[in-house]
């Protein structure tokens, strides 16, 4: 109950109960409806700055835990990378150098996403460093799994034709040679029989019998069988695929057509004496992508590591070519 006030009056001499006019009144009351708003508004800005909510207490304990999440992310991102790094390496130096195919260019493995505004809509927020970084690794390993996909695709089908490409390259000697003494002239510059002047010899030289039977050294086609106009004399030349081509020259009789499927070890001709020869012999050579290379790195179905040591010092010997 509100106390009564009192004022002393001075005409009367005597305390007098002091009453309110209705403005007065009004006045009064909105003051007090004033002063409270007044401190309302400080106490809840007091109490939301320096107190939280049970709603933001819960919103920021989410949000830990989602920044929580996101560095564990981003670790096990980094850790993956680091795998996808060591599967490339081991692509390009162990399984591509097996089916000799040449590795993928780095700058194809770390191709770049996207432009500058690809992760416009992650800016702007309290982490969006954070979101960025994760979204940038994310993408960089999306096209990084792409590439090496596509890689072992690629040697997949390199594997599968592994056994045929193994059954075609040369790898026997087309005369047999046991002893290793057939060859007359190697691979390299010889001494021409006809004018006496150093000339690269581009195969090897059997010397053997007139109609000692020639295998063919690797499957193939026959893409020549006939008589030579290079001094060659009854030639068939087989293709293989792979890039390689093999010559057989100088052949007395040719048992194979040109078009024929041949396989490795099969008799295509017998050994002869035809065109610019000088006694009965096989010309043979290996030839890879166009050029001539040295045929008895191609006999390792033939040689053990020491007869082809021996072999190899046998080539260094200066002889002169059959042809």
């Amino acid at each position: 109950m509100a106390k009564t006030k009192y004022f002393f009056n001075d005409k009367t001499l005597s305390y007098e109960e002091h009453k309110l006019t209705p403005g007065q009144k009004l006045f009064k009351f909105l003051m007090f409806l004033v002063s409270a708003l007044a401190l309302t508004v400080i106490f809840v800005f007091l109490v939301f700055t320096f107190f939280d909510s049970p709603k933001e207490l819960m919103l920021k304990r989410d949000l830990s835990e989602y920044q929580l999440e996101y560095k564990i992310m981003n670790d096990r991102l980094s850790n993956m990378q680091k795998v996808m790094k060591e599967l490339a390496n081991r692509d390009d130096n162990i399984y591509r150098v097996i089916f000799e195919a040449e590795p993928i260019p780095l700058s194809v493995r770390e191709a770049g996403i996207g432009g500058v505004d690809r992760y416009a809509n992650l800016e702007g927020y309290s982490e969006s460093k954070l979101l960025v970084e994760t979204a940038k690794k994310m993408d960089k390993l999306t096209s990084e799994m792409y590439v090496q996909s596509k890689s072992f695709d690629q040697v997949f089908a390199m594997a599968k034709n592994k056994a045929k490409m193994l059954a075609s390259i040369p790898a026997i000697q087309p005369i047999r040679n046991i002893q290793l003494d057939r060859i007359s002239s190697y691979f390299g510059y010889r001494i021409d029989p006809f004018y006496k002047v150093k000339k690269f010899h581009e195969g090897i030289d059997f010397a053997a019998p007139v109609g000692t039977p020639v295998h063919v050294t690797g499957n193939g086609v026959v893409i020549l069988a006939g008589r030579s106009l290079g001094g060659y004399g009854n030639e068939v030349m087989v293709d293989h695929g792979f890039g390689y081509v093999t010559r057989y020259a100088h052949l007395s009789v040719i048992k194979v057509k040109k078009g024929q499927l041949v396989q490795r070890g099969q008799v295509i001709g017998l050994v002869g004496d035809t065109g610019k020869s000088t006694g009965p012999h096989l010309h043979y050579e290996v030839r890879k992508d166009g050029e001539p290379i040295n045929p008895i790195n191609f006999f390792f179905n033939d040689l053990t590591p020491l007869e082809y040591s021996k072999m190899i010092e046998l080539s260094k010997i200066p002889t002169q070519s059959m042809d």
